[in-house]
């Protein structure tokens, strides 16, 4: 499966950059640490976030899911020649042709003006290949991805998206506050919209009811 023709096929004038939250209409932001508690007490905190985090993704994949695994990193002054493949995908996929069939793709400075002048330095390198969701340790990768503005090991500071081909979901999380979670279609988010309500972000829930109720 293409990513971009994927994205093009079911999420057409998404990009997949943050927040895909409000470049969709069928979208549902989640709060995943509450930041009062943060101050309080960080490993109740984070617990906190672990649980959501995962209770959301298991919502949204079951284990026969087929996903694209999507990484988007910035690498800055190191030049493109010594630019290797992310170890995040080797330790954390488990099946070894999906390994084999990881993707590059490099993009230019998306938030450039129509008159600036392209810097490499602010490359977007987009990697991607294919898994299904029983060969993803996911627990350990989403545990790493809400670490990381936390100062937690291990941690992972690209953006990872979990695209659902199956299901034509994207599930993002941005940090330890919250998530994005994005479908082709409102029916599909409708159950974890009822189940898991009170978690929804509060200053996004008046767009949210408009979009589900």
């Amino acid at each position: 499966m293409k990513l971009n023709q994927f994205l093009e096929d079911h999420f057409p004038n998404l990009k997949l950059i943050p927040p895909i939250f409000y470049g969709w209409d069928y979208s549902i932001r989640f709060e995943l640490g509450n930041p009062p508690l943060f101050r309080v007490n960080k490993e109740l905190y984070m617990e906190q976030v672990y649980y959501r985090s995962l209770e959301l993704f298991k919502a949204l994949h079951d284990k026969d899911d087929e996903l694209l695994l999507v990484t988007s990193a910035y690498f800055a002054d190191i030049p493109k020649n010594k630019v290797k493949k992310l170890n995040l995908y080797k330790k954390y996929i488990k099946n070894k042709d999906s390994l084999m069939a990881l993707n590059l793709e490099i993009l230019p400075d998306i938030d450039l003006d129509p008159d600036e002048i392209p810097d490499p330095r602010n490359n977007m390198y987009r990697y991607w290949t294919t898994c299904k969701v029983k060969d993803l340790r996911y627990s350990e990768l989403i545990k790493s991805i809400c670490n990381h503005d936390v100062g937690i090991r291990p941690m992972i500071y690209h953006r990872v998206y979990f695209i659902n081909i199956s299901k034509r979901t994207i599930f993002h999380i941005y940090d330890d506050r919250g998530c994005d979670v994005i479908s082709e279609s409102k029916d599909d988010l409708i159950h974890i919209y009822t189940k898991y309500n009170s978690w929804i972000l509060d200053y996004d829930r008046e767009r949210i009811d408009k979009t589900f109720l």
